[in-house]
C-alpha cells in the first residue's frame, strides 16, 4: 500500500524571534516494513541533518533573522510492506528500553491494574491489557498536554495517544518487557487527522510488536514509522529554543492518503 503523507505546522509569535534553533524528527526511514519513495521537508533556516542515537533522522534548523511567523512543511510517498508482521529489529539492545523515564514511571494502581491481565506474559495477554486500557482511558482529544506524565494520565482516566502509549509502555516495562515509544503517521480510510500519532512497541519473542492503544491495532499495516525512543521527548516533531517571541501558538494539520 502507498500512502501520500502532507503534514504541515504553523508557528506564530505576538513578537519577533530574534534568534531560534530547531530540533526537527520529520523524515521517515526506508526499512522492511516501509520503503520512502519520495521525502521532502521545509524548514526556514540553516540546516543539519543527523542521526540521533536510535537512528532517527533529524534536522537542526538555526534562524538568526527575526521572524513572526515559522512553517515546517514534510511531504512524501511511503510504501508498506504488507507482510510486515512485527516492527523491525534494530541494532539497539532491547534491554535499553527497560529504564523507566519521567514520563513511563508507573504507580502502584497501574502497576495492580497490569497484573490483573497478565497472568501469563504472551502476546494475548497484552492484547487484553492493552483494551482494558483503552476501557480505563478512553481517547478524549485535548484533555492532556505534551507535558503529562503516565501517572497523570492513569489517574485522569483520559488521555490521547500519547498517554495510552506512555501508560502502557510503563506496565510493560514493570512487568520485565522492553518497550518503547513510535511516533509517526496512521493511515485510516476518509478521515484527516490534526496530528501525528503516537504508539507502543514491545519485545516479545526476540521481534518488536505492535500495540496501538488508542486504535486497538497489533498490526503495523496501517503506521508509517518516523521516529522511535523511549517516550515523547526522545521523538517529539518539533523541539527547539528562541530568543524573545512573546506568546507562542501553533496550529498542525496531517492528511495520510491512499495514492
Amino acid at each position: 500500500m502507498k500512502l501520500m503523507v502532507n503534514h504541515q505546522t504553523h508557528y506564530s509569535y505576538s513578537a519577533p524571534v530574534q534568534n531560534s534553533i530547531q530540533y526537527i524528527k520529520m523524515i521517515p526511514s526506508s526499512n522492511a516494513h516501509q520503503q520512502v519513495h519520495h521525502w521532502n521537508i521545509s524548514v526556514p533556516g540553516e540546516l543539519e541533518r543527523k542521526v540521533d542515537a536510535f537512528s532517527n533522522i533529524w534536522l537542526t534548523s538555526s534562524q538568526r533573522e527575526p521572524y513572526s511567523q515559522m512553517t515546517i512543511m514534510a511531504q512524501g510517498i511511503v510504501e508498506l510492506n504488507p507482510k510486515s508482521q512485527s516492527c523491525v529489529l534494530d541494532r539497539l539492545n532491547p534491554n535499553l528500553f527497560l529504564q523507566p523515564t519521567h514520563c513511563t514511571l508507573c504507580s502502584e494502581e497501574m502497576k495492580q491494574f497490569a497484573q490483573i491481565y497478565t497472568a501469563a506474559l504472551n502476546h494475548d495477554s497484552l492484547v487484553r491489557l492493552s483494551g482494558a486500557l483503552l476501557e480505563h482511558m478512553p481517547y478524549v482529544p485535548r484533555s492532556t498536554l505534551v507535558t503529562t506524565t503516565a501517572e497523570e494520565a492513569f489517574s485522569r482516566r483520559q488521555g490521547v495517544c500519547q498517554d495510552h502509549s506512555h501508560v502502557f509502555i510503563a506496565m510493560c516495562k514493570y512487568l520485565g518487557l522492553p518497550a518503547r515509544y513510535a511516533s509517526g503517521y496512521l493511515f485510516v480510510p476518509q478521515t484527516m487527522h490534526l496530528a501525528s500519532h503516537a504508539w507502543a512497541e514491545v519485545f516479545l519473542d526476540n521481534a518488536w510488536y505492535c500495540f496501538d492503544v488508542s486504535n486497538q491495532l497489533f498490526r503495523p499495516n496501517s503506521h508509517i514509522y518516523v521516529a522511535i525512543g523511549r517516550d515523547y521527548w526522545d521523538v517529539a516533531p518539533v523541539r527547539g529554543v528562541r530568543e524573545k517571541g512573546g506568546f507562542e501558538s501553533m496550529n498542525s494539520i496531517v492528511q495520510v492518503l491512499s495514492c
